[in-house]
């Protein structure tokens, strides 16, 4: 390899070191348009501008939770670095209720909020939440997932019925039958989606 070559391939690698370490790039209008069309497309009933503020707040959310995080890392080894200590949050769960949250202070008429979990029973995957938006009284099943997580800090949402890339169940039902496991006792979810074991409520995270 000639010296000229030698050089390119040192730049080459130096730029792909940055880029490891760059926080994620903000979100383009484009991408946003098009998460936008897809919320509107739940149902005639969703309200064009609620589908437009979600979308927008989604990924500015994303971009925030990013740098609050200090996301520098693909997701496995920034997951390790908290579990170490040595950043602040950034687990899949912590994107996944802080984006719930921040959707749920929009204070929507006409979209809902859900959470879901996959992977909870199998021991060969990491078991993964998300939020998942919806039309207002659908179930999570009909909605779209919201899921900065999965590309470290980049958003990537799919209809959950049509993400290839997890099996998605009701986060609820999982927490469920996680507690009558560790505690040897019927956990009961009521209508209102509220966990009890032994009669006494169970926040879940």
């Amino acid at each position: 390899m000639g010296p000229a070559a030698l050089l390119r391939g040192m730049l080459a690698g130096a730029m792909l070191l940055l880029a490891a370490c760059a926080a994620p790039p903000p979100p383009q209008l484009e991408e946003v348009s098009r998460l936008a069309s897809a919320i509107r497309g739940l149902g005639p009933e969703v309200d064009p501008e609620e589908a437009q503020r979600a979308a927008t707040m989604a990924y500015r959310h994303t971009h925030d939770l990013a740098l609050e995080y200090q996301i520098t890392d693909p997701p496995i080894v920034h997951n390790t670095k908290v579990n170490m200590g040595l950043k602040p949050r950034g687990l899949c769960w912590h994107w996944a209720r802080d984006m719930e949250d921040r959707l749920k202070a929009e204070d929507f008429q006409t979209l809902d909020l859900h959470r879901a979990v996959a992977n909870s029973d199998n021991a060969f995957r990491l078991e993964h939440s998300t939020a998942i938006i919806s039309a207002r009284g659908d179930a999570y099943d009909e909605g779209i997932v919201l899921d900065p997580w999965r590309k470290g800090g980049r958003l990537t949402w799919a209809g959950v019925r049509e993400d290839a890339s997890y099996d998605w169940q009701p986060r609820d039902e999982v927490v469920a039958r996680k507690l009558e496991r560790k505690h040897g006792q019927i956990v009961t979810l009521t209508d209102d989606q509220r966990l009890l074991v032994g009669g006494v409520e169970y926040a879940a995270q």
